[in-house]
């Protein structure tokens, strides 16, 4: 009892920490100050408002709405609104890690995709699909009873964890979200590494044969500063979504029997995966805050705002 207790009041902390951080950072990053390209600056603005979103419908509104209104078509609503959230926040951090391997390995492709229309189009369909992946779970309800002819409450379907559709569909829902994304951005970010250690040491022979080895150089300063921040937001959600990964698929194929005992180790390990994959929403911009010099500038500027103006007020 104490141990759900502990960890609802945990969950809603961070929901609202997630709410503040993000919604702080979509409007330091719309303002355009914090040196960043247009095309980075609208991947990590998509990103904050989807883990803004994430940080809303789970656990606060959700775990309301499962209370207030059970068997509702509101609480599934809200399940949806969950599913939805993640996926496209999940699958946003696929698509900032793709378009920063563009960028450093991809010289030919650079140009035309990393610009600000593909990242628009980018950010749109994976919106969309991630919408439209989620829609299906609306099929899976049916109405607790009918009076007149009117269906009244809602609840999942008997056929949901019988039908080989249904459970496919569960199967796929899972593997496309987390499974997919986490070793997409892994198999990246090797390949990432593996170019910038191959392009320094081709750049540094060049530069040592050049007699100029103790002079700046500005193409590789850019280089590590966009390398810290893609290394830095991926290296975060693996590390975050890690254990929820490989819960699921070690449950899936060890056969693991569901256990709702809040002292079982199924349970506290359920509860830590779905802790720290909420926590991930809302590490980014303390990463922005630790990376980017611009951005601590900026928030300071945000924070000191309030501070002036109400002494504005104040002086006689």
């Amino acid at each position: 009892m104490f141990l759900g207790c502990f960890c609802a009041g945990l969950m809603s902390v961070i929901s609202l920490l997630s709410f503040t951080v993000n919604l702080l950072a979509i409007v330091i990053l719309c303002r355009g100050k914090c040196g960043l390209s247009k095309c980075i600056t609208l991947y990590l603005v998509a990103m904050a408002a989807s883990d803004l979103l994430v940080g809303i419908t789970d656990p606060f509104l959700r775990k309301t709405i499962r209370i207030y209104f059970t068997y509702s078509l509101l609480s599934m609503t809200t399940e949806v609104l969950v599913f939805t959230s993640t996926a496209i926040s999940v699958w946003l951090t696929v698509a900032f890690t793709f378009d920063r391997f563009v960028a450093i390995c991809c010289e030919k492709l650079k140009t035309r995709y990393c610009t600000e229309r593909t990242a628009a189009v980018i950010i749109g369909a994976v919106s969309v699909l991630g919408c439209l992946e989620n829609i299906p779970w609306y099929f899976t309800l049916v109405p607790v009873y009918v009076f007149d002819n009117v269906p009244w409450g809602c609840y999942v379907k008997p056929t949901f964890y019988t039908s080989s559709a249904w459970i496919a569909y569960g199967v796929t829902h899972r593997v496309l979200t987390p499974c997919i994304p986490f070793f997409l951005i892994l198999l990246l970010n090797v390949l990432t590494v593996r170019r910038i250690v191959a392009a320094s040491r081709v750049r540094r022979g060049l530069r040592d044969r050049s007699n100029r080895e103790n002079d700046k150089d500005p193409e590789m300063e850019n280089r590590r500063k966009s390398i810290v921040l893609l290394f830095s937001i991926t290296g975060t959600f693996i590390l975050l979504w890690a254990t929820q990964a490989f819960f699921y698929i070690f449950t899936s194929i060890a056969k693991v029997r569901v256990d709702d005992n809040p002292t079982g180790n199924y349970y506290i390990t359920r509860a830590t995966s779905g802790f720290l994959q909420l926590l991930s929403s809302c590490t980014n911009t303390c990463i922005y805050v630790v990376t980017q010099s611009k951005f601590r500038a900026e928030l300071m500027n945000a924070v000191k705002f309030p501070v002036s103006v109400i002494r504005a007020l104040v002086r006689p």
